[in-house]
């Protein structure tokens, strides 16, 4: 019974992770593949690059930003020129590759590769050369190669490295032992295999070695190390780990060659890692972003304590449940891979299970033995949904890391949904990569701080830079100013640092000399700083110059950078309004809408001019004063640093709809706070033919506007202030007068009868007899024979009659009381009756 129950529960899990595998490979995500997703290969490049400095914190740390390509960087930094790195990110239809020749300015020259399709993987062998390999095809069938002997500036024709169908990996033999030089690489090949081949002649060629079938799960990766048993053999070992299982609970298998990758043995198989964060749709997550608990190893090629040591490190949950929090752990082996010892936890925050720690990349320096580690890190995250880039470092073989230093300068939502990797889990990366020399580390990272996926470098350890004052003012002839340049702080940096400046251009006469007071140029201990003096010898060239303060490592790295603007003979001029970036000022005729921070030789005469009237939507902005006490437009002396401000007020639009009537003070822009009049009359419109209207209130749209109750009409004119465009609709009722019907049959004669009530005060009514048709007109007249208003003009059928006459529907005549005559003309018939109006 009980076995039977056991095959019941297996047989369900079955089917669940059949159905699970189903949904995602209908949605186009397979969750036992790590490739970047399809709808997103064959768009457009996403590949942006501009000019910027390094993004540099309040504290003084740097963060190189690259740019913005599609993710998951790898990047390799040269063992002959510590200068020379270089770091590849996926795009979609190219390649996100950049280089460096000075470990500051970063280039981009893509290398032309067929049909890429993401994984990028770098490797430098021991003379220099760049190896730069990406995945193939629109189903991906492996990958191709490209090499490159000056750090990107060139590329050879790419070759066919290796057969598969994701996740590749690729090492190179920096050693001087028998395989120097050769290249390895590893890709999973699909149904429970992967491969791996091998170059031996520079990256010409590529040759597949060996099949292993414990491949099943994206993670297959190699390194290279010594083998120091039975006589020391520079790269004398290949290592190569599988992953394979499930995704929650995988194996690592370890296996091992000392012939160079032309066979292989197993060393141990493992299962170490289990969940990382929540299974979503048969993939580990956190916070929506895919991960996968990767192996990742590197061996100890110095020749230190710990050489032939390999490491292991890799993330998972602590402990080890569904929707847990998860650390770095580290691993390590001192014989080839056949034992390993406990795990050693990497970060250390001190509520670690309150944390997610993930996503980690490791590298062990060639000369030092350090090993390196960078990871993502939520611990200063409360709600958790927001992570950092922090890293350490291991001098002791693995068995104790130094404090976690945070990288990264500002947060990162998780859950990017601007990136645009799409799926549930995310695509936002499956990994980035960390690499170094003696001195220093340089990691790569996908950072989502800007809602997008910016490429991100960083050193590490480092240390801070700035200048004091950060602005200087402006020198003339034979004249002197200082700065300090300082290391505030340091991130377990211990190397020297030293301290350069250089002046651009240089003046057409006259120079400009730099040079570090007590000729103290470098610093050793921190915090710390140097003075430089800045002297203008002779009579300088006026105008504005570039300061550039570059401050670096021993080798070159890390290496930080910080320019200033210095003002010869010059001022600057800032000009600006108190509508930043709404209303607009000319400078010598050219027009800006923000405030602009200009140099003007001493002397030199400026014409300012405010720009206005300026009209935004319901809103107007009018043009008050300057700062300066200055007309609209006029000139300025520059005699020194001035501040300019042009002052705007603000008027708002009040617009009136109407039906009927005539609006008053409608479509005008009023200054605010200020009161003014609005209204429509007359108060009763009639139309003709029996229709009128009466005003009977307004209804106002927006804050602040005027909203009647229904009423007779009472304020056609209403006063009001106003802090914002508004709207004020005329609200109107129909009144049943005018011309009216009012009996049968046909009258056999004209007439015009006396109108009643009589006298009258505001309105009568007149009744006429029609007896043909024709043109019919009745107008009313005061007692000078001047015509007040017309009731009557149109060509009407025969019939009996009746019109209104209400004193208040005249147009631009003022009725009083007094004597008035209303005349019919008809057919030839003419009546003429008195009335009486009373006030």
């Amino acid at each position: 019974m009980q076995y039977k129950k056991t095959l019941f529960s297996l047989l369900i899990m079955l089917i669940l992770i059949f159905s699970i595998s189903l949904t995602n490979a209908q949605n186009g995500d397979d969750p036992n593949l790590d490739q970047m997703p399809k709808s997103m290969r064959g768009l457009p490049p996403v590949q942006t690059r501009q000019i910027l400095a390094p993004v540099t914190s309040s504290d003084g740390y740097d963060n190189f930003f690259l740019g913005v390509d599609f993710a998951e960087p790898h990047i390799s930094s040269s063992p002959v020129n510590p200068l020379w790195i270089f770091a590849a990110y996926n795009s979609t239809t190219t390649v996100g590759t950049h280089y460096t020749l000075n470990a500051f300015d970063w280039l981009i020259n893509n290398p032309t590769m067929p049909s890429p399709a993401g994984d990028p993987a770098t490797a430098y062998d021991s003379l220099g050369y760049l190896y730069f390999q990406n995945m193939y095809g629109s189903t991906i069938t492996g990958c191709y190669v490209v090499t490159s002997t000056n750090n990107g500036v060139s590329w050879s024709t790419p070759v066919w490295a290796i057969n598969g169908n994701d996740k590749n990996w690729m090492a190179a033999d920096q050693s001087a032992g028998p395989y120097s030089n050769y290249i390895y690489t590893t890709m999973t090949a699909g149904s429970g295999y992967g491969n791996f081949a091998r170059s031996t002649d520079r990256g010409q060629t590529f040759i597949q070695t060996a099949n292993f079938n414990t491949q099943s799960l994206p993670g297959m990766m190699v390194c290279v190390g010594p083998k120091v048993t039975g006589g020391d053999v520079p790269g004398g070992y290949v290592y190569v780990v599988t992953n394979s299982g499930s995704a929650v609970a995988p194996y690592y298998y370890f296996y091992r060659s000392t012939d160079g990758g032309t066979s292989f043995s197993l060393a141990t198989s493992v299962q170490y890692a289990g969940y990382l964060g929540t299974y979503v749709n048969g993939r580990p997550s956190v916070q929506n972003m895919r991960t996968r608990p990767y192996p990742f190893i590197a061996a100890d090629n110095s020749y230190g304590a710990y050489r032939g040591r390999l490491y292991l490190v890799y993330a998972t949950n602590v402990p080890n449940v569904d929707g847990g929090k998860s650390d770095i752990l580290c691993r390590y082996s001192t014989d080839a891979g056949t034992t390993w010892s406990s795990p050693v936890t990497v970060n250390d925050d001190a509520n670690t299970v309150n944390n997610y720690q993930w996503f980690p990349a490791i590298w062990t320096d060639k000369e030092t033995g350090k090993l390196y580690v960078k990871w993502y890190d939520t611990r200063n995250c409360p709600t958790s949904d927001s992570s950092e880039v922090y890293a350490s470092y291991s001098t002791n073989g693995g068995v104790s890391f130094v404090t976690n230093q945070k990288i990264s300068n500002a947060k990162m939502k998780i859950n990017c949904t601007t990136c645009g990797g799409g799926g549930t889990p995310a695509y936002l990366g499956d990994y980035d990569a960390i690499t170094s020399n003696k001195f220093t580390s340089t990691m790569a990272w996908t950072d989502f701080r800007a809602g997008s996926f910016g490429s991100y470098t960083a050193f590490f350890p480092d240390f801070a830079m700035k200048t004091n004052p950060t602005t200087l003012n402006s020198i003339g002839n034979n004249d002197s100013t200082f700065l300090y340049v300082t290391v505030p702080s340091v991130k377990l940096y211990t190397d020297k640092v030293k301290f350069t400046a250089v002046v651009t251009p240089t003046p057409a006469s006259g120079s400009i000399a730099l040079s570090f007071v007590n000729g103290k140029d470098s610093l050793t201990n921190y915090p710390d700083s140097v003075r430089l003096r800045i002297k203008t010898v002779g009579t300088v060239t006026p105008g504005s110059y570039s300061l550039a303060i570059t401050g670096k490592g021993t080798n070159g790295t890390p290496v930080h950078k910080r320019t200033l603007n210095l003002n010869v003979n010059a001022y600057v001029v800032s000009v600006g309004t108190n509508r930043e970036g709404t209303c607009s000022f000319k400078v010598n005729g050219t027009q800006y809408n923000t405030r602009q921070n200009l140099v003007f030789n001493a002397g030199s005469v400026v014409t300012v001019q405010a720009v206005s009237p300026t009209t935004v939507g319901g809103t107007r902005y009018v043009f008050q004063n300057w700062s300066d006490g200055g007309d609209t437009t006029h000139n300025i002396t520059v005699n020194g640093p001035l501040s300019l401000t042009a002052s705007y007020k603000t008027r708002y639009l009040l617009i009136i709809s109407t039906a009927y009537g005539n609006p008053v003070g409608g479509g005008q822009f009023y200054d605010s706070a200020v009161s003014f009049s609005f209204g429509v009359y007359p108060r009763i419109v009639y139309l003709g033919q029996g229709n009128a209207y009466q005003f009977r209130g307004w209804n106002g749209s927006g804050t602040g506007s005027y909203t009647s109750i229904d009423s007779l009409g009472n304020d056609t004119i209403v006063t009001l202030s106003i802090k914002n465009p508004i709207v004020e609709t005329a609200r109107w009722t129909y009144l049943p007068v005018g011309i009216q019907n009012i009996g049968n049959g046909v009258p056999d004669k004209f007439m015009l009868h006396q109108n009643y009530p009589n006298p009258f005060n505001p309105s009568t009514n007149i009744k006429f007899d029609v007896a043909k048709t024709g043109m019919v007109t009745i107008k009313i007249y005061d007692i000078l024979g001047r015509e007040v208003t017309t009731l009557a003009n149109e060509i009407m059928q025969p019939g009996y009659y009746s019109v209104p006459f209400n004193i208040s529907s005249t147009s631009g005549y003022q009725v009083s009381s007094g004597v008035y005559f209303c005349k019919i003309s008809a057919s030839g018939f003419t009546d003429i009756k008195k009335m009486l109006v009373t006030k």
